[in-house]
């Protein structure tokens, strides 16, 4: 036959059937305890990992290590191995990842240099056309297409002329 036990919640003590005292708080927490010593000193707000006889202490000092030697837990270490990856077949990884670093750098500095020269032509087609755009309009202008009512532009009129009073 197995007794169920449990623990006082000052001492750490066990409680067997038929003994302790339960304590339920307003909440209705329950707290179960040894004897009324542990109870006094609960009620009390006395921290049970000061007080050198409960279990509480003695886990925190690192008193009775005999009674809890705990097996520690190997893990097992995973070997690598490789696999492809989307984009990208496990032949070509394992080129780029045999291939020294020289040429490594090589064909990074050569498709920067393409990329460049890339950018380069797209800004000087640019250019082009913001040339032939302003030689297009300095062309209009040169023929004479002023507005009627004089040469130069007047600027807007000034505000509050002649509403106001006077």
């Amino acid at each position: 036959m197995v007794l169920k036990t449990e623990l006082c919640r000052f001492s750490g003590a066990k409680i067997y059937p038929g003994r302790g005292i339960r304590f339920v708080r307003s909440d209705s927490q329950v707290f179960l305890f040894a004897n009324s010593k542990n109870k006094r000193y609960f009620h009390n707000r006395l921290k049970p990992a000061k007080i050198a006889w409960t279990a509480m202490y003695r886990k925190q000092h690192k008193k009775d290590i005999a009674q809890e030697t705990v097996k520690k837990r190997r893990r097992s270490t995973k070997k690598p191995y490789s696999r492809s990856i989307v984009g990208a077949a496990l032949e070509v990884i394992q080129k780029r990842r045999s291939e020294k670093p020289e040429v490594r750098d090589a064909a990074r500095e050569a498709a920067l240099r393409e990329i460049k020269e890339r950018i380069k032509k797209t800004k000087d087609e640019k250019r082009a056309k913001k040339a032939e755009v302003m030689a297009r309009s300095t062309k209009n202008q040169s023929k004479g297409n002023f507005p009627k009512g004089g040469g130069a532009n007047k600027g807007p009129k000034a505000a509050g002329g002649a509403k106001g009073k006077r």
